[in-house]
């Protein structure tokens, strides 16, 4: 017979897994909306309804897949000596687990996106080289006013004592 804190402790351990999957579970609300805009491409149906258990077969297939790529990028990346997961080695994984037609999509979203950042982060360094010109300009004229009237206080200390 079990005691009780044998009983604890497996309650306790399923609760944990339980949290543990509830944490690598996809958005159900990006999955379904996915699911239902490539559904709608490829049917005539404007409506298409998508049950429950559907919503989750895809979103724990796509789970499992996004983790065998990420540790076939990891084991990629560890051959090369680095701890770091770079876009390449997404890439190079994608070639080993022989999806190579996601390569050229992928690619192209990715220069993308480094397209849009890029000219996000051009626009903040501009602001922010704005921004520095401005305070050293207004740090030099309030170190110059300060200057000035410490001479104005200077002037008056010889004045005062002829």
């Amino acid at each position: 017979m079990e005691t009780e804190t044998e009983k604890e402790k497996e309650k306790e351990k399923e609760t944990a897994e339980k949290v543990l999957f509830q944490v690598e579970e996809l958005p159900k609300t990006i999955v379904r909306r996915l699911v239902k805009n490539k559904l709608s491409q490829l049917s005539a149906d404007s409506e298409i309804s998508v049950l429950r258990d559907s919503l989750q077969a895809f979103s724990e297939s796509a789970r499992i897949f996004i983790h065998y790529l990420s540790a076939t990028a990891n084991d990629i990346c560890k051959e090369s000596k680095r701890q770091i997961i770079s876009a390449e080695d997404v890439f190079k994984a994608l070639e080993e687990i022989e999806f190579t037609e996601f390569i050229a999509p992928l690619r192209a979203s990715l220069e993308e996106f480094r397209q849009k950042n890029s000219g996000r982060k051009s626009a903040s360094s501009k602001a922010k080289d704005t921004n520095k010109k401005a305070k050293k300009n207004e740090q030099s004229a309030q170190n110059g006013d300060g200057s000035k009237q410490q001479e104005d206080h200077n002037n008056d200390d010889e004045n005062n004592s002829d």
